[in-house]
């Protein structure tokens, strides 16, 4: 009787483990919506929507937190001059380009800081459900912590 039972029970709990891990997260993917932290003043300062076409992954503008007495809708003023993102509004722009995802990080892309109009070489991954956003230029580089937006 107890071979029976447990020739019953254990394809029910594979069935249910099996189940259970089609549906686990990806905790690795960058794929959705972040809220953006400024790395120097620790305020929020986007809502930036990361998404995945033909292999790379982009990022794209898509709210902005303007302080009182900011412009409420700034420009790129200060992108390069053959960029085509220059003098143009930063609500919808594309500041993250052509990231590729190796193991549990995504590099070899660029990402603009539209305020200082700078591009910076971009490495980006996942630490403890955070979004973290490394930009180098040379030698130096920055990190930002971006939280996942709600």
């Amino acid at each position: 009787m107890k071979k029976i039972l447990k020739l019953c029970i254990f394809p029910v709990i594979f069935y249910f483990l099996a189940i259970g891990s089609l549906f686990a997260a990806d905790n690795t993917s960058i794929v959705g919506k972040w809220k953006t932290i400024d790395d120097k003043t620790g305020e929020p300062k986007s809502i930036v929507e990361i998404y995945e076409k033909d292999g790379k992954y982009s990022g794209q503008i898509k709210e902005l937190f303007i302080k009182e007495g900011d412009n409420p809708d700034p420009v790129c003023d200060k992108c390069p001059d053959d960029d085509p993102r220059k003098n143009q509004p930063t609500k919808g722009m594309v500041i993250v380009r052509d990231l590729v995802k190796a193991d549990n990080e995504y590099s070899d892309g660029t990402i603009l800081d539209p305020k200082e109009g700078k591009i910076y070489t971009c490495k980006m991954w996942i630490e403890d459900g955070k979004l973290m956003v490394r930009g180098y230029i040379a030698f130096f580089f920055r990190t930002q912590t971006w939280h996942k937006a709600e």
